[in-house]
């Protein structure tokens, strides 16, 4: 019952936005309502009309309200069998037509989309609430848990059915009526909130602001693939002849980088940073505040203090107290390399007769002086040797050296949009994995960011799988521009592994049930992801991948050497802007809030000392992580599974190999096996000890 699981919804609410029709499409017609024709039984996009997704959505629910009526009126006494596992393979027709829905809500968005989002998801959260707060249903579930240590269940029979138990309590099993019916209210309200911050969102970063260049002189600074870049947006936009530069990520950081007109630099940074606060339709204030006490209500009625205690008690941290006492640890040192970084950032500004004080849309551009004056390396240097095709062959050499995988373009593979690439994952001796989508770039009706997502998981019947995973990594890296390939920085690079992280997570994941199969707490799951990281600015590795892209030179030494020396760079204002927006998602999810979300705000990072010259990585109104998406009160899950993920890489560095095949098979089972046990015991497994914070201190400079 991994499918509805109310968990999962949330994660899913991240990405929605679909298409209204009024069309009815018989069973024949609609792709969803028969089996897939597809290589490896993909879903056929193609085929696929937004007419499809609202019968088959409520088609889906009709059969898996009837999987739980057969398990309800089961004249049988209930056992792991007949209760547990039927939930468990319940509801696959739901989660086949939703996963698309809600995935090319995300990646591939329209305001039909949208609106039929705001038809389907309340559909959703309603089928799940009558699951979840079905007493017949619970009332079997608990009569098997009730009898657990007398059902000689095996260790992952017995987490199974600990963890259905808790998800009915924490989903309200245990309320009187009354309450029930205010928890189903509550679960309305927040579901429509969160698909409302998603689309203000991004209408304010996609739509609602652009910075025009009329002037060339006004281009003084910038790369000239940036420039290029900009007057194909202008193209685009019909404005031929002038430059235009938006709120996404590959156009916003090289402008901050490197466009010496500081006015214009403070006009697209305060864009930027004030998406969903301008007191517009597409403001987000009132929306967060009610998010943040209909969370508090919705904590209150299942007995937990908060909001953060009720997430917190799912993962690995257990308590918000836990929470803060380790980002606190890491704010000190980091605030304290973030000062000196400002201090050497001013003392340019003032030999350069600057005569202002640096404020924050100045910090990217003096950090790259500073770059360049300290390790003479300017990151404009780099993309040549990044094209995007080297750095995903690299990411496949890694995983090839570490786990024997290969990767295989398929043409015949249907894909969601004409940008997609479809890949078929292989092992070793061409053993079917799974498959893996990967789109790289922005365009209007992709949400910003990046982030891996699935189309299907692993599953096992009668004890043989019979399902291989579908996983997608949906990215916004910079566009080609003319004859020139994608050229990524290294932020990109990195990007890009963590993302290929969790699709492996997704593709080696192997287990017979599906409420448990790669699972894992929040604060787990960034370890998968992170550790990929570490070997994209190895040496080793970058000698495999970063090859000049018009002369296929191999990166020259002295640029490796730069890349290492300045591995410490920037490291405060790094930490810092991430720590600020994960205490303040504590805050908003822990403190009292008397509804004025600026003031909030505001003491929140006053309290911490944060300086003015670094906003939070996201600040409340643009928040999307946590207000549209499924981290909140666990933003800080980053840099506790950065802990984690140091740890592990330090013992593939210390053996003196970093593919060192016996560290690389534990932990792909590491992979498959996540969810298996709790999370600490699946990764003193893997280690053999408990997590080390040192090394990500040495990591980040900050010890």
């Amino acid at each position: 019952m991994k499918k509805i699981n109310p968990v999962l919804l949330l994660i899913l609410a991240i990405f929605v936005s679909c298409n209204s029709s009024t069309e009815t499409k018989t069973a024949m017609d609609n792709p969803f309502l028969k089996p897939y024709d597809t290589p490896f039984e993909v879903p056929p996009f193609e085929q696929i009309e937004i007419a499809h997704y609202l019968p088959a959505v409520e088609e889906g629910i009709k059969q898996h309200q009837q999987e739980i009526e057969a398990i309800t009126s089961n004249s049988e006494a209930p056992t792991f069998e007949n209760t547990i596992l039927a939930f468990d393979e319940a509801g696959d027709l739901l989660e086949r037509v939703t996963t698309v829905f809600f995935n090319l809500n995300s990646a591939n968005t329209n305001e039909d989309m949208q609106a039929l989002a705001r038809e389907i998801s309340p559909k959703v959260t309603e089928h799940s609430d009558n699951i979840m707060l079905n007493k017949a249903l619970f009332q079997r579930v608990k009569a098997v848990y009730d009898q657990r240590e007398n059902l000689d269940l095996d260790a992952e029979q017995m987490r199974v059915l600990e963890k259905y138990y808790k998800d009915f309590e924490r989903s309200g099993a245990n309320l009187s009526d009354e309450d029930q019916a205010k928890l189903r209210a509550l679960n309305q309200e927040l579901s429509n909130l969160r698909l409302q911050f998603g689309e203000n969102l991004l209408a304010e970063t996609n739509k609602n602001f652009q910075l025009v260049v009329d002037n060339e002189a006004d281009l003084s600074g910038l790369p000239e693939g940036v420039i290029s870049a900009a007057a194909e947006e202008a193209d685009k936009a019909g404005m031929a002849g002038q430059w235009v530069f938006t709120l996404q990520k590959p156009s916003l950081i090289p402008f901050l980088q490197y466009a010496d007109n500081r006015d214009l630099r403070e006009k697209i940074y305060r864009g930027y940073f004030m998406r969903g606060d301008n007191d517009n339709e597409f403001d987000n204030k009132e929306v967060l505040a009610q998010l943040v006490e209909l969370r508090q209500e919705k904590a209150e009625l299942l007995g937990f203090d908060n909001h953060a205690v009720y997430i917190t008690d799912n993962n690995m941290a257990k308590t918000p107290e836990n929470v803060y006492d380790f980002l606190y640890k890491l704010w000190k040192p980091a605030l304290e390399v973030a000062k000196e970084e400002r201090a050497e950032m001013q003392a340019i500004v003032d030999r350069e007769g600057g005569n202002f004080q640096l404020a924050s849309w100045d910090w990217w551009y003096y950090a790259e002086k500073l770059r360049k004056e300290k390790y003479d390396l300017d990151e404009e240097e780099l993309k040549p040797y990044f094209s995007l095709e080297n750095v995903r062959d690299g990411i496949f050499y890694v995983s090839n050296q570490l786990y024997g995988i290969q990767f295989e373009r398929r043409e015949d593979i249907p894909v969601y949009h004409p940008e997609a690439e479809a890949w078929e994952v292989k092992e070793a001796d061409g053993t079917h994995v799974g498959v893996l989508y990967m789109d790289f770039h922005p365009r209007d009706g992709k949400r910003v960011g990046a982030w891996n997502t699935g189309y299907r998981d692993q599953a096992y019947k009668d004890g043989e799988k019979v399902q291989y995973p579908i996983t997608s990594i949906v990215c916004n890296f910079t566009r080609p521009t003319g004859d020139t390939p994608a050229l990524l920085n290294f932020d990109e690079v990195t990007t890009f592994f963590h993302e290929f992280g969790h699709a492996l997570h997704g593709l080696f994941t192997d287990g017979p049930y599906q409420r448990t199969a790669g699972n894992v707490p929040r604060d787990f799951v960034e370890l998968p992801s992170q550790i990929m990281e570490n070997w994209a600015a190895e040496p080793e590795v970058l000698k495999v991948y970063a090859k000049h892209y018009e002369t296929g030179e191999v990166i020259p030494d002295e640029l490796v050497q730069k890349i290492v020396n300045s591995g410490h760079f920037n490291q405060g204002f790094a930490t810092v802007e991430y720590l600020a927006a994960a205490l303040l998602d504590m805050d908003w999810h822990t403190q009292e809030f008397a509804g004025d979300v600026r003031a909030f705000e505001k003491t929140a990072l006053d309290r911490i000392g944060l300086i003015e010259e670094i906003i939070p990585r996201y600040r409340s109104t643009y928040f999307s992580h946590i207000f549209a998406g499924g981290y909140s009160a666990g933003y800080y899950v980053y840099i506790w599974a950065g802990v984690l993920d140091t740890d592990a890489f330090a013992a593939f560095k210390e053996s003196g190999d970093l593919f060192n095949p016996e560290l690389a098979a534990k932990f792909r089972t590491l992979l498959a096996k996540s969810g298996s046990d709790e999370g600490m015991v699946i990764y003193r497994a893997f280690r053999g000890q408990d997590p080390s914070p040192e090394y990500l201190l040495q990591k980040r400079g900050l010890k």
